[in-house]
Order: structure tokens, then sequence, then C-alpha cells
């Protein structure tokens, strides 16, 4: 019997409930894909807690790996027993099994575990359009990244390093900001206790840097903008410390005709094309060791709640993943 992450009302983690569920043959274009282990990412608790809404009832979770174990009609360059991952979506990855759009998959190579696709593809792929298409870092390139010792900002920080880039981090503790020099951080700032934009200016003396990479939100937007070079891109990609609050856009431009992008993995890989070559790069980064992953922290299924909780924090490092 399928059972599956279920939520009824937004909420607290304690609205995840484990539900048997009845799963269909797989229709036209997906396939049934029975779940090794499971990526939990803070787009889940944007979910759960209604930040980004979903229509409800819902399941949850939209990064997996697995093994294929039927396929709907239409499905070409799959079979049944392909080891594959997805991380975007649809809605259902914490099931112990789910139907999912082909489309959506991508084929993981021998040497790349299922633990490791699940706790580094969402990720992985994020750091990769953030680092060579959002903003293309360049040897030489001054940049800042903020939450260095967190699930993205570990892989980005060594995929930086790897570019040339000389990297500033941001951290909220004293074990955080070792972990983010070990990763490769030339700079790293204390989140909680430094003014993180005087910093940025003294390291850079009086610059700013290019590009700021800020996944917090809230807590960091203003201080972010003031850490950018004149015309330099602020990339806001996540709300760790809630959402932006609304702000005039002639901001952008007293601090230097700045420029502001809100980006997402679902629109830098919309083609199935584009989607497997962001995760075969993110493969080839892992297989070279331009990025090495610290082993994830793991909770059964049934323990979604506990593992929201520990993300939610903010006292975790690296990944967390669900074995069903």
């Amino acid at each position: 019997m399928t059972t599956a992450i279920r939520l009824s009302r937004t909420g607290g983690p304690e609205v995840l409930e484990l539900k048997p569920i009845d799963l269909p043959p797989p229709p036209e274009g997906f396939a049934r894909v029975r779940h090794t282990a499971i990526g939990v990412n803070f787009i889940d608790i944007y979910h759960r807690s209604g930040l980004y809404p979903v229509p409800l009832p819902s399941g949850l979770g939209l990064e997996a790996a697995g093994i294929i174990e039927a396929l709907g009609p239409n499905v070409r360059g799959l079979t049944v027993g392909d080891r594959i991952g997805y991380c975007t979506g649809p809605l259902g990855a914490y099931a112990t099994e789910a139907n999912v759009p082909a489309s959506r998959m991508v084929k993981l190579p021998k040497g790349i575990g299922d633990d490791v696709a699940a706790a580094s593809l969402l990720k992985g792929m994020t750091a990769q359009y953030l680092l060579k298409r959002t903003y293309p870092v360049r040897p030489g390139d001054t940049i800042l990244f903020h939450a260095a010792a967190g699930g993205v900002g570990q892989i980005a920080v060594q995929w930086a390093k790897a570019l040339g880039a000389t990297v500033i981090g941001t951290a909220g503790s004293e074990e955080k900001m070792r972990l983010a020099r070990t990763l490769g951080c030339d700079h790293v700032i204390n989140s909680r206790t430094e003014d993180i934009a005087a910093r940025v200016r003294e390291i850079t003396g009086g610059e700013g840097v290019p590009v700021v990479y800020d996944s917090v939100g809230k807590d960091t937007f203003t201080v972010s903008l003031d850490c950018l070079k004149p015309r330099g891109l602020m990339v806001s990609f996540g709300n760790a410390s809630g959402p932006v609050p609304p702000f005039e856009p002639g901001i952008l431009n007293a601090k230097g005709s700045l420029y502001l992008t809100r980006p997402s993995l679902f629109h830098y890989t919309a083609t199935t094309n584009d989607l497997q070559a962001t995760a075969d790069d993110l493969f080839a980064a892992l297989f070279l060791e331009k990025v090495i992953l610290t082993p994830p922290m793991i909770f059964p299924l049934a323990k979604a709640g506990s593992a929201h909780s520990a993300l939610e924090s903010r006292q975790t490092t690296g990944s967390l993943i669900l074995v069903p």
C-alpha cells in the first residue's frame, strides 16, 4: 500500500499526517516511481505554512530519487527499473510511491547514490543556475552568498571557488562560520553580530560586490542592496526569514542603479533539455569533486514534521532527506 504525507490545512509541522492513499496507474506521459530517498527543502515549509498557497488537501514535497516501477502510455526514453531523480514536482514526493511526469525526471548515473541525488538535485541545480546563468560567475569576481553553511550555500560556495571567485559568506553562528571556511569561503561574516554591509565594503576596498545571492529574505534584503557596487545584481531566491516586504523601486536607483531578480529553478529547467543539462552539470561537478557533499541528515518518512522543525529552526547544516 502506498502511504504519503498529506496536509488538509496549513500551519506548523503538526499539520503533516501520514496516510494511506490510492495511487492509480500512471497516466499518459507519467511513470510510477518507488521512492528510496526524498529531499526536504525550504519550499516544502513554504507550502506547508501557506506562504506559497497550494490547493488543499495536498501532498507535499518536490524532490526524490527512486526506481521506475511502471510506465504510462507514450513514455519514451525510460524503462522499468531505471534509477531516476526529480526535483521540480509535482507535489507529492513525501510518499512511498508517486506518479511523476516523465519529462521532469533525470536518469541517475552510476556513482550517484539515491541519497546523494535526493539531497542535492534541487539545491545543486539551484546553485548551477544561480552561478552560471543568473549571474555567470567569472574568475576574479568577488561575490556575497548568504547562508553559506546552508543546503544551497554549501554547494554554491564550493562551486563558486572552482569557478575562480573570491567568496564572502554569511552565517549565523560560530559553528556555521567554521563550516563555511572549510567549504572555501575566503571571508565569513557573522550575520547576527556583524555589520554585513560595512564588512563587505571593508573587504572590497569600498567598492562592493557585483552580485549578492540571498535566500534569507526579509532579514537581509536591505543590507544586501547596501553590499552591491553600482549596477550590481541582487539575486533574491528564498525567504528563510520571511518574505521581503513591499518596497519603493526607486531605492534601486538611489543605491546605484541596481538590478533585482527573483529567479526560480522551475523557469531555468522548463524544457527537458534544460533540465537534463542542468543535472548533468551538477553530476559532473560531483564526479570531479568540485563539490563534495556532507552526508545528509536522515528522518523516517513518518517523522516529516520533525524534519521540518529541524530545518525551520535554522540549526541544521547541509541537507535533510526522508526515507520511506
